[in-house]
């Protein structure tokens, strides 16, 4: 699906500019004390999955030059929205009564609808060789303080395990903020729209993230 697909579409639409959905997976670990990675950083994926989502920018890279398509990669974590992602995770463990694990310590949220903005916006950004954005918000986020603030939406006590790891993915969205401004949708109020939905009984996708798992192996 992240390779052969990908070489359908790209021999298919060669006159069309192509913006691309990757994942800042394809980066190495890097410390939350280093911002996250950059454009430029090169790519080091963890595991299967990250190496296969490598391999779908490196189809659509060899089309671009073959074809001069022009094309933006968009190495994107994590998107959220109410019904899946991060914060879902984290308020699911909770009103679960389930500890919540710090084996990834920060990661970096940008919520779904801001996403599919900046793609739409990315559009006029697609080059040949092609364009890479980073795609997230532009903080650094401690998931305790994050389970923390949603134990507190949800008026739940929050209980961890594991210690913070000295790395995990993350993202230095930058250029994104240059180009199309900050997301409008902050963390603080992702985190009570996501109380909300579920205090209200709005319905999960039943899908996690694993945005804990650091080892490529989810």
């Amino acid at each position: 699906m992240n390779t052969v697909a990908p070489a359908h579409v790209a021999k298919h639409f060669v006159n069309s500019k192509t913006v691309v959905f990757s994942t800042g997976c394809v980066y190495p670990l890097v410390s939350p004390l280093d911002g996250g990675c950059r454009e430029t950083d090169v790519p080091a994926p963890v595991g299967e999955y990250a190496q296969s989502c490598l391999g779908r920018e490196r189809i659509f890279s060899y089309y671009s030059s073959q074809n001069n398509t022009p094309v933006c990669f968009l190495r994107l974590n994590y998107a959220v929205e109410l019904r899946y992602g991060v914060l879902h995770d984290l308020a699911m463990r909770i009103l679960k009564n389930e500890p919540v694990d710090l084996g990834v310590g920060a990661v970096n949220l940008i919520w779904q609808g801001d996403a599919n903005c900046q793609a739409l916006l990315a559009l006029e950004y697609c080059t040949t060789p092609a364009n890479i954005l980073n795609v997230t918000g532009p903080e650094t986020l401690s998931v305790r303080s994050l389970a923390r603030d949603l134990g507190r939406a949800l008026n739940k006590s929050v209980t961890f395990i594991n210690e913070e790891a000295a790395k995990g993915y993350l993202n230095d969205a930058s250029l994104a903020v240059v180009l199309f401004g900050c997301p409008r949708l902050s963390p603080t109020t992702l985190i009570d729209w996501t109380a909300r939905w579920l205090q209200d009984g709005g319905r999960s996708l039943a899908k996690p993230t694993h945005f804990e798992v650091n080892n490529g192996k989810y």
